[in-house]
């Protein structure tokens, strides 16, 4: 009788292959969302007697409605099933925290920009189309792994720079960073908590470059719409000719050039947020049909008869005065109460305090590429001028400077010239009354920082009476409500 040999490695294999399906059924079944139009019957099956427990979803609507649990999961998205006007609205799918997804498409569908995008920020791998179940199985067990590494920040998840227990400190929120530590900040991160648990639309108002649009996705990402997609428009970017068409999509044949149906960004955002940026510069055509769907919540395509359904959060923002808008009649009021059931005002960068430092030094640290590895930090001047200046452009104008700054500069600690602030460098004293005096100042300033516009908790912090400390603020010619040099 012929004896079988098995190979010791194999049975090594196939002992440790018996021992993770045991502690797997111990465990329950991994969970694996399966993204297709139409999913493949083998593949699921596979999955299925491979300690896999598989939910379907035909499109990233439906996985949005699946409300998947907040704990880790293996996602397979298929790509080649879905049309080119779909893509936007994966976006939200794919950027929940709490699944690693693998992509399927053919080859020529990977060569596309936004399929490209797509994979490269929100997915952990991807596979061509048709490859053989074992292969996907054994590239979802490792997908699944990395996002069980996640799984405490997935459920957890708070605004940047406020984790559980309510310290202050860095944090990421969405695609981009929300940090700060004083009180402002942490007012605002605080709103966001309150506000993301409501459907009611919010209006954020903020200066240019203060990041109304990441306090918006910090609200996305927070809410019950988190895994449906977030849709971004940039209000003023888009000439007012085709804002409607991008707003409202259209039909083929709606006009010369119209060759297919194109899914607007309000469609595109069905089950979840729209985030309608610089509504201010919107156009009174398209004001008078955002105001109409936002009342009926319906909207039809340009060149259709149909009228579709939609579901989504409406968030909007801008750096316009639109209470003088409404006054002019550049703005309807009528959509301005629509849009504004909750307000959100975004702290201007000059009223941050000690966050112009921690900002600083976390730029530094993200763009460390950007010189090379060789810039260790800033001079005591770099870091007393980005106190005394006034930041008209804000955390953006914060980043552009430091970062220019960081390619530009010849030497490894960066000076208030290299971020062309030399203006704003206080001058070494030369005497003893002038030391005095510049610590006095800088004490008062700091303060001020600290306590705002109340001017009773700065006398106590610096141990003085009321009208000593204006006396002391109109002497040094201290703005008396954020602690800002007149001179500047």
């Amino acid at each position: 009788m012929h004896e079988s040999r098995v190979p010791p490695g194999v049975i090594a294999a196939d002992f440790s292959r018996r021992r993770r399906a045991a502690t797997e059924t111990a465990e329950g079944a991994r969970a694996l969302v399966y993204l297709a139009r139409r999913p493949d019957p083998v593949l699921v099956a596979f999955l299925s007697q491979h300690g896999w427990s598989v939910s379907l979803a035909a499109s990233p609507a439906e996985f949005a409605r699946l409300r998947a649990p907040r704990r880790a999961q293996a996602g397979i998205v298929a790509l080649d099933e879905l049309a080119d006007d779909e893509l936007a609205a994966l976006d939200g799918a794919l950027r929940c925290p709490a699944t690693a997804w693998i992509a399927l498409a053919e080859a020529a569908r990977f060569e596309q920009p936004e399929v490209r995008r797509l994979v490269r920020h929100y997915c952990f791998d991807y596979l061509k189309s048709g490859a053989p179940p074992a292969t996907l199985d054994l590239l979802a067990r490792h997908a699944y792994g990395m996002a069980r590494l996640d799984e405490p920040a997935a459920q957890d998840a708070e605004p940047a720079g406020a984790p559980p227990g309510g310290k202050a400190d860095a944090g990421q929120a969405g695609g981009g960073e929300m940090v700060g530590t004083c009180e402002a900040m942490q007012a605002l991160f605080r709103t966001i908590r309150k506000v993301a648990n409501t459907d009611a639309s919010v209006f954020i108002a903020g200066e240019s470059g203060t990041g109304k649009e990441l306090t918006a996705l910090a609200i996305h990402e927070r809410s019950a719409r988190r895994l449906a997609p977030f849709v971004p428009i940039n209000c003023g970017a888009i000439p007012p000719a085709l804002l409607q068409s991008e707003l409202f999509g259209y039909e083929r044949g709606a006009f010369t050039g119209a060759t297919q149906r194109k899914i607007g960004r309000i469609e595109a955002a069905q089950g979840g947020t729209l985030f309608l940026d610089e509504i201010g510069d919107m156009p009174h055509e398209s004001q008078a049909s955002l105001l109409r769907f936002l009342q009926e919540g319906r909207i039809e395509r340009l060149g259709g008869r149909e009228s579709i359904a939609v579901d989504v959060r409406v968030l909007s923002a801008t750096h316009v005065d639109l209470d003088a808008a409404m006054r002019e009649g550049r703005f309807r009021t009528d959509l301005f109460h629509r849009l504004c059931v909750l307000r959100i005002d975004e702290p201007p960068l000059r009223a941050r305090g000690g966050d112009i430092e921690v900002l600083a030094r976390h730029v530094l640290q993200r763009f460390d590429a950007d010189g090379g590895g060789r810039i260790r930090g800033f001079s005591p001047c770099a870091i007393d001028a980005m106190y005394r200046y006034a930041w008209p452009g804000n955390v953006r104008e914060l980043i552009n400077r430091i970062r220019r700054a960081m390619v530009m500069a010849e030497h490894p600690v960066l000076s208030a010239e290299d971020l062309d602030l030399g203006d704003y460098a206080a001058q070494a004293p030369r005497t003893l009354a002038e030391t005095l005096e510049a610590a006095e100042r800088q004490a008062l300033d700091a303060a001020m920082r600290r306590h705002g516009e109340d001017p009773a908790a700065t006398a106590a912090e610096l141990g003085i009476a009321l009208p000593r400390l204006a006396e002391l603020q109109q002497r040094h010619r201290l703005d008396t409500s954020l602690g800002t040099a007149l001179e500047h």
